[in-house]
């Protein structure tokens, strides 16, 4: 694996050591991204819990901040949006998160009863204070698109096995709430209507299905960058299939990818279980991003090859585009 190496997409919510003892082994980093979940702890712990693993590891994780939508519909709302995030940034997060509730959450509707969206205007002065202050804005908008489908026609295991256990983000179960497309567009409508908004679509822009959609948008928006968090399943799924294509992708983008594993330490796993598992994925991706060996996943069925990618590619994706996105210090 590269070393210096850098897992911009983790979600620390406990201060166990054993996985960041693996890191500096490895010469490792992270990007813990606090995120406005239900059965997350609150932001300020998820916040807390970072600075407490930093000051005993010497500043291994960066973090990104974010905010509730608990004020929702109250006067004080957006204040208090922005008051959250001015105090995550003075406390040292690289930038915000804004999570698919918004679009997603049938508590969360506009003036005439319709869902929160994206792009709605009252979202305009958080993305004018993200870009007039050089912050970085990323998002986690809609789901994969497998989302939408029934289990059995879903791409890969591991979509299966999440919407199984989360039915109430499966929208095929909720034909009443916005559609895929709806939530491709609202977010595709901020980015037009703020075309300086530095911005990280998360999870392959929602996009993982097909990459060729994926490029549109980095051409469309050259302010933004993306992430592969969750979604390397995705890209092995379509490398089976065309892998030039898929490897063409990752050249011309070099400088637009960024690596992330989406792995969330919540104690539901032993601190040895959450080691080995970051572990384990760092060596898989690297072996797919870097070989060209016959490999399979155990998200679907079928064998694949490695990319073998070039060192200058494998640089860039696994460790200073994060640098230079989330301008980390001191690593």
């Amino acid at each position: 694996m590269l070393r210096p190496f850098f897992d911009a997409h983790v979600h620390l919510n406990t201060t166990s050591g054993e996985k960041m003892k693996m890191a500096i082994g490895h010469d490792a980093y992270f990007l813990s991204i606090n995120t406005d979940i239900p059965f997350f702890p609150s932001l300020e712990e998820q916040e807390n819990t970072v600075h407490e693993l930093n000051q005993v590891f010497n500043d291994r994780a960066a973090y990104i901040c974010s905010f509730d939508m608990k004020r929702w519909g109250k006067e004080d709302w957006l204040p208090t949006v922005l008051k959250q995030i001015q105090q995550g940034i003075a406390r040292g997060a690289k930038g915000v998160k804004m999570w698919k509730n918004i679009g997603m959450d049938a508590e969360l509707r506009d003036e005439n009863g319709n869902f929160l969206m994206l792009d709605h205007p009252v979202f305009d002065p958080i993305y004018e204070y993200i870009r007039a202050n050089d912050l970085v804005l990323i998002g986690h908008q809609g789901e994969p698109k497998n989302c939408w489908l029934p289990l059995d026609e879903m791409t890969v295991d591991s979509d299966r096995n999440y919407f199984s256990a989360h039915p109430e983000y499966h929208m095929y179960l909720n034909p009443e709430y916005p559609s895929y497309e709806a939530q491709i567009v609202a977010r595709d409508n901020v980015l037009r209507r703020h075309p300086k908004l530095k911005f990280v679509g998360l999870h392959l822009f929602s996009l993982e299905w097909n990459l060729d959609e994926v490029a549109k948008r980095l051409d469309d928006f050259p302010e933004t960058m993306t992430d592969l968090a969750e979604r390397i399943c995705h890209v092995q799924y379509q490398a089976a299939k065309d892998h030039n294509r898929v490897k063409d992708f990752f050249v011309k983008y070099q400088d637009r990818i960024i690596y992330g594993t989406d792995v969330i330490d919540d104690g539901s796993l032993s601190a040895q279980e959450v080691a080995d598992r970051l572990e384990h994925l760092w060596k898989f991706h690297w072996d797919f991003f870097a070989t060209d060996n016959t490999m399979e996943a155990p998200e679907f069925e079928g064998k694949f090859k490695g990319l073998a990618l070039p060192d200058t590619v494998l640089e860039k994706i696994f460790y200073s585009n994060a640098v230079n996105t989330y301008g980390v210090p001191g690593v």
